[in-house]
């Protein structure tokens, strides 16, 4: 059985959420960053942590291609032009949605407060709209970004879409904001989200 180490206000929601939508067993240790519990597995005490016979696994997204590759459900095979798209488009919501949001994260709270940069919020706003636009080109006609399969890139944006909202970076595309009300219907979302 998984073992999950990371609250659900975190980027552990992701992990939790895919374990629902393929339907494993796994305990949740809603431990806090840089906590005990959590800086035996990840010495930067950063989570969520997958536990899998006793070997850590950090990192969300790496624990999310981890799990789809294991269980062969929400992702492409490897190798293929799909997976190449998928791939793509989950480096696109790294760089251009998590990392804005990581960003204003931590000069909102995270830093020590003679470290913060209030300002840098406006530029990342402007930054975080800007990608809604070029994402919107890139999504497909269907339910889900690459169509009618859900995929990894489908749980890291709307992830961060749900983040955006509770950091005050306003969504401005009417697609985004359709496609978020979609995948918050998800039963695996919501038992997610109850954590």
């Amino acid at each position: 059985m998984y073992r999950v180490i990371g609250t659900a206000k975190s980027r552990a929601l992701r992990v939790l959420w895919m374990l629902e939508e393929l339907g494993q067993p796994y305990d949740h240790i809603p431990a806090n960053p840089r906590s005990d519990g959590v800086a035996q597995f990840n010495p930067a005490g950063k989570v969520p942590v997958l536990i899998d016979d006793g070997t850590p696994i950090t990192d969300s997204t790496a624990i999310l291609t981890y799990l789809a590759d294991r269980h062969g459900d929400l992702t492409h095979p490897a190798g293929t032009l799909d997976r190449a798209r998928q791939d793509s488009l989950t480096q696109f919501l790294l760089d251009e949605f998590d990392a804005a949001l990581w960003l204003a994260a931590r000069h909102s709270f995270i830093l020590p407060e003679e470290m913060r940069l209030g300002a840098i919020k406006n530029t990342l706003r402007w930054e975080f709209e800007a990608s809604q636009k070029t994402l919107v080109h890139r999504m497909s006609d269907g339910p889900y970004l690459m169509g009618e399969r859900m995929t990894v890139p489908d749980l890291i944006l709307a992830h961060c879409l749900d983040w955006a909202l509770s950091a005050r970076f306003p969504i401005v595309e009417h697609r985004l904001t359709e496609y978020l009300d979609r995948i918050r219907q998800r039963p695996a979302y919501q038992r997610a989200m109850a954590r």
